[in-house]
């Protein structure tokens, strides 16, 4: 079955560009160039992925996942937008967007994104992930232990939410590059340490029993307390 593709963009340029690269993989694509017609389409419910640029004419890309979610329709969305503030993409994630990627961006990242979307488990009831005392609620992008805000950033937020997808198995560092960052692992990079770190120091307070636990020259564990 072919996986069709609407992409929401009002640059004209752009636009094509986004096409191309994904038709290229083989997707059927549409093109909305206003957020009016972008609306319309989108709230048909029947395409299996959306880029939605930010800034739109007639209506916001924000206001378009917000309707959309609003009524049910689960269609991974990844947002596109020159506002790269921290701000900017959590506003983005809360509306609903699945994955937010910053303009000017390089076309083969998209579609790993893309690619990376398709990917993810197709459950709608599944909108919260459990493991112990740790929740993380997959529509408001919060996380808890027990009562404690963890107050975790975009890109830690994804980070947990893939190891707790695979709580009690190794995940190494370079399933976690590939699979967060969408990049191929250079293994002489300490980005994914120097972000697990923070998200370890969140995750396990002093005095807390540890869930993320470091697996000598592999990657990282999470499980539950014992």
């Amino acid at each position: 079955m072919t996986t069709r593709v609407l992409v929401i963009e009002d640059d004209p340029e752009t636009a094509g560009e986004i096409v191309a690269e994904l038709s290229s993989h083989g997707f059927e694509v549409d093109w909305a160039a206003t957020g009016n017609d972008g609306l319309a389409r989108a709230g048909s419910g029947t395409y299996d992925v959306m880029t939605v640029d930010r800034l739109l004419p007639e209506v916001d890309g924000l206001s378009i996942v917000e309707n959309i979610r609003s009524n049910g329709i689960k269609t991974p969305v990844l947002v596109l937008s020159a506002l790269a503030e921290v701000d900017d993409r959590v506003r983005g994630l809360k509306a609903g967007g699945d994955d937010y990627l910053t303009k000017p961006f390089a076309l083969v990242e998209l579609s790993a994104r893309v690619d990376a979307l398709l990917r993810r488990p197709a459950d709608p009831r599944e909108t919260v992930l459990r493991v112990g005392p740790l929740t993380l609620d997959l529509i408001e992008r919060t996380a808890k232990r027990l009562t404690r805000a963890l107050g975790i950033l975009p890109r830690e937020f994804q980070l947990l939410e893939y190891l707790m997808r695979h709580t009690g198995q190794v995940v190494t560092r370079a399933m976690l590059f590939e699979e967060v960052w969408h990049y191929r692992f250079d293994p002489r990079t300490n980005l994914v340490d120097v972000h697990m770190g923070r998200l370890r120091r969140k995750v396990d307070a002093a005095g807390e029993a540890p869930m993320i636990h470091s697996v000598r020259g592999t990657g990282f564990l999470l499980r539950a307390p014992s």
